[in-house]
């Protein structure tokens, strides 16, 4: 099993930034990708960022140039800087980890999530 507690949400301002940060416990070994996810009432949950154990990163459209992931090992931390944050980005973001099971099947396991608001 794998815990993750995020925390760094908050209420900003239009063009500020916030720093999520997840906490990860337990059997993290296993876990091969990072991610970020966000979530709007009545929408299905959205990729933001991920980040593979090899460093490599990917980001949605949307995050790209304004989102920074990044992963402090020696913590068992993954972050996600926010910059440039929008009314648009408001909403509920959960961090992810992923373990590969046999043949294509995953596990997937979330934090309880943090509450980001961009309003002025």
């Amino acid at each position: 099993q794998v815990q993750l507690v995020e925390s760094g949400g908050g209420l900003v301002q239009p063009g500020g930034s916030l720093r999520l940060s997840c906490v990860a416990s337990g059997d993290i070994l296993k876990v091969t990708a990072w991610g970020w996810y966000r979530q709007t009432p009545g929408n299905q949950r959205e990729l933001v960022a991920l980040i593979y154990n090899d460093g490599y990163t990917n980001y949605q459209d949307f995050a790209q140039g304004r989102f920074t992931i990044s992963r402090d090992r020696a913590e068992n931390t993954i972050y996600l800087q926010m910059n440039s944050l929008q009314p648009e980005d408001t909403a509920d973001y959960y961090c992810n980890g992923r373990r590969p099971m046999s043949g294509s099947y995953y596990l997937d396991y979330w934090g309880q999530g943090t509450q980001v608001t961009v309003s002025s």
